[in-house]
């Protein structure tokens, strides 16, 4: 596996031979899925990074020159696209939807509630509700005990029926969360497991 051995395979791909590439892969292959996997310590993301670097080094390899070891620059190449998915996964976390997180927090409470006796489940609901501010423990109070539709929520409260949509909504976001805090961890951990 020498430098000169990697030189005459630069040499024919950038001539024009595509195949010669493959020598070069399986020769480094290993060790580029090898970093990648202890950056990003996922085997598939490890897969995906090693599959991109080979795509940088196949559409770079006109600008190396030599003047380090090829391993050397190829280590360089998947080490910075490892850093680009770390970052680009950072971002991705940091970016989570509210709606995804509150859709599967509200499932999983819902589900948690359906274990609780009925009368115990509105008493844990009501005392969850009266830890909302008044308006939002109202709205609610209204669309899930009243039975009242939209349109008369916004009638009620002198807003759109849309708006009453949306304020329903944040308020369910805030009565997950605190659902979660009040009810026993098991049973929340129970349906999280299930999920």
């Amino acid at each position: 596996m020498s430098t000169l051995d990697d030189q005459h395979y630069i040499r024919l791909i950038i001539q024009g031979d595509s195949n010669s590439f493959a020598v070069l892969v399986n020769r480094y292959k290993d060790m580029i899925f090898s970093l990648a996997l202890k950056m990003v310590k996922n085997r598939e993301e490890a897969e995906e990074v090693a599959q991109d670097t080979f795509i940088k080094i196949y559409t770079s390899l006109s600008k190396f020159k030599g003047d380090s070891k090829f391993s050397t620059w190829i280590y360089k190449i998947a080490y910075n696209t490892c850093l680009d998915r770390l970052k680009k996964n950072k971002k991705e976390e940091n970016n989570i939807s509210i709606d995804e997180f509150s859709a599967h927090l509200i499932k999983t409470m819902d589900n948690a509630l359906s274990v609780l006796e009925e009368k115990e489940r509105k008493q844990t609901i009501q005392k969850c509700l009266n830890l909302l501010p008044g308006d939002e423990n109202f709205l609610l109070t209204l669309f899930y005990f009243d039975d009242q539709s939209l349109e008369e929520i916004g009638k009620i409260m002198n807003i759109s029926a849309n708006n009453a949509k949306v304020k329903l909504f944040r308020s369910r976001q805030k009565l997950a969360v605190i659902l979660k805090k009040q009810l026993e961890p098991e049973i929340v951990a129970y349906y999280e497991r299930e999920r």
